[in-house]
């Protein structure tokens, strides 16, 4: 299709437009982050990097970077798990619901975030909690884990529909069980997607709100301290530092993951043959 150069030029705007909206915002929070003043105004009168120093020993906000961190890596983890071992029932075998365990894994990423929250923190408090559980990280990382598990399973399901479900067949046939078949046939061809998964899975973990404060208690991460924080107009400008830093937290997984799950159809191309070979010689594995 010959295109004009009008309308290379309405397209280049919108796209511009389209841009300008979504990170003209972020951009403005990054500015505040150097502003002097507690105060916000625009233009900024004098830039400086002195509220940096102040967040960084400031150990509320420290203990709650920790939180954050463990709780996404919690959540992850437990996500990778569940969300592969998930994938791999619903492509490689099937079964009666085999639809219906699809739709309820994808089911708490579409709910909304309070209606989550709400039936963790009763889930919590009348069922776990006569057995001893108390709300706290481990029921951050539960809570994180409900929406984590989808991007997992998304992530791998869609590479294994797109690998030759006769690997596995041609391993089994020389004698591998179902562990060597997995380490050394399915493994290599889903570890990018895998990779990707829980990049992602990390980023929606560590800047979650609304699941947090119903699943939390006393424990804050960093984004309910920034929320709770902004009672507090002092704080404007250490909230305004924990802003930059929660965004840029949040670039370099997904950043990481994107390419990860471009690569996706060179990855599968390229590790099939290796895993042929690999199938080929399993039977001698250890």
């Amino acid at each position: 299709m010959v295109e004009s150069k009008l309308t290379r030029f309405l397209l280049r705007l919108g796209a511009l437009v389209t841009l300008t909206f979504i990170y003209a915002p972020l951009a403005l929070i990054a500015l505040y982050a150097f502003n002097k003043n507690v105060t916000q105004a625009w233009p900024i009168e004098q830039f400086s990097t002195k509220w940096f120093s102040v967040a960084y020993h400031d150990d509320a906000v420290r203990e709650a970077l920790k939180n954050s961190i463990l709780a996404a890596l919690g959540a992850t983890a437990v996500a990778l798990v569940l969300g592969t071992l998930a994938s791999l029932a619903v492509a490689r075998y099937h079964f009666f619901g085999r639809e219906v365990i699809t739709f309820a894994v994808i089911l708490p990423i579409a709910l909304p975030g309070i209606v989550t929250g709400l039936a963790l923190q009763a889930t919590i408090l009348d069922v776990l909690g006569p057995m001893g559980v108390r709300f706290g990280l481990m029921t951050i990382v539960i809570g994180h884990a409900t929406f984590c598990i989808v991007v997992i399973y998304n992530n791998v399901i869609a590479r294994l529909r797109r690998t030759a479900g006769n690997l596995d067949e041609a391993s089994a046939d020389l004698g591998a069980d179902t562990w060597q078949t997995f380490r050394y046939v399915l493994l290599p061809q889903l570890r990018t997607a895998m990779l990707a998964g829980g990049l992602l899975a990390f980023a929606l973990s560590f800047d979650e709100v609304i699941v947090t404060i119903f699943t939390a208690g006393a424990q804050q991460t960093l984004p309910i301290w920034i929320f709770a924080a902004l009672a507090r107009p002092d704080d404007q400008p250490i909230i305004n530092v924990v802003a930059l830093f929660v965004l840029l937290a949040s670039i370099v997984p997904i950043y990481f993951a994107v390419r990860l799950g471009g690569a996706g159809g060179a990855t599968l191309t390229s590790e099939r043959p290796k895993a042929e070979a690999t199938a080929a010689s399993v039977e001698t594995a250890p």
